[in-house]
């Protein structure tokens, strides 16, 4: 996926304000609309200048994008890097699948991030309207999903000062993580999120669960999956091992001829919840180096006397 830089599309400096990115935007579509240009490419140039107006419009994309683009060139490989928009804090959710795909897949890789702000707030008789819930990503370390926490996190939201530039706001705020919490979870923080009109409640601010990345472990929901190494003799005998968890440690039995691949299901070991999840262990055969004496003689051994060819093994 290459890169693209909006700014230059709409032929405006990077620190240009909203009112010169509507007018350049006005310009090019004056020039390049479908219905009256003469341009050969003007659909497709459309097209380019409605994507880069839609984020340099929107102060909360333009912030984002701002971020992840800074030290990028236009048509440069890029690959936006995992949980690059934690940290910011939305005022919706994003475009739907569907309204991103009328944008390229740089776009859509960015912002198609879902459909309207769930839990929007709508307005009530009088002119009292309920303020509108606000998202955020939250990065826990897997550990919090077992003991609980409290976390203290910073969020930036960015917004328009009073010259139209983009500035990030920012605000900390101390979160109750629940023993049991899994991926993709919303954990609601009441009357944290846009104030609301006439004399009316405040919106609440959504945090949605995401684990940062572990050295071991990989969840999926309340499961958690993780390689078992084993030795050949445990793996052709059977035996017990212990394996850690992110939270103490359970004793796993190896079936006797495990072979690598093999997946073992530990039931309840998983993420705490009603019902818990499972521990699902990928088994991966490890040789020891023949690199002692000693080591190359027990190969030899074994090559001598087992008669075995794993080419053969299998073969009717």
């Amino acid at each position: 996926m290459q890169f693209k830089d909006y700014y230059q599309t709409l032929g405006v400096a990077r620190d240009a304000t909203a009112d010169k990115i509507k007018k350049a935007f006005r310009k090019l579509a004056r020039k390049y609309h479908p219905d009256i240009s003469k341009e050969p490419d003007a659909e497709l140039r459309m097209q380019e200048v409605n994507e880069a107006y839609a984020v340099l419009s929107d102060v909360e994309k333009r912030a984002a994008y701002d971020q992840l683009g800074r030290g990028y060139q236009p048509g440069q490989d890029f690959r936006p890097p995992p949980d690059w928009d934690a940290g910011f804090e939305f005022s919706g959710r994003g475009f739907s699948p569907r309204e991103a795909a009328d944008f390229s897949e740089f776009f859509a890789e960015l912002f198609g991030r879902g459909g309207a702000p769930a839990g929007a707030r709508h307005a009530r008789g009088g002119g009292r309207a309920q303020g509108e819930d606000h998202h955020a990503k939250l990065l826990l370390d897997l550990e919090d999903a077992f003991s609980g926490a409290t976390r203290q996190i910073s969020l930036r939201m960015p917004q328009l000062d009073a010259h139209g530039r983009v500035v990030l706001a920012s605000r900390t705020l101390n979160v109750k993580i629940p023993v049991g919490v899994h991926q993709g979870q919303v954990i609601r923080l009441a009357g944290q999120g846009a104030p609301g009109a006439g004399g009316a409640p405040a919106g609440d601010l959504l945090l949605e669960v995401h684990f940062k990345p572990h050295p071991r472990f990989r969840p999926d929901g309340r499961d958690l999956h993780r390689a078992l190494p084993v030795a050949p003799w445990e793996a052709a005998l059977g035996g017990v091992v212990a394996v850690d968890l992110p939270q103490g440690s359970v004793r796993v039995r190896i079936p006797e001829g495990a072979q690598s691949g093999r997946q073992l299901r530990v039931r309840g070991k998983g993420i705490p919840g009603e019902p818990p999840g499972d521990l699902l262990l990928d088994l991966q055969v490890v040789l020891p180096a023949a690199d002692t004496p000693r080591a190359r003689q027990l190969y030899e051994t074994m090559a001598r006397e087992l008669a075995f060819d794993p080419r053969q093994a299998g073969r009717a």
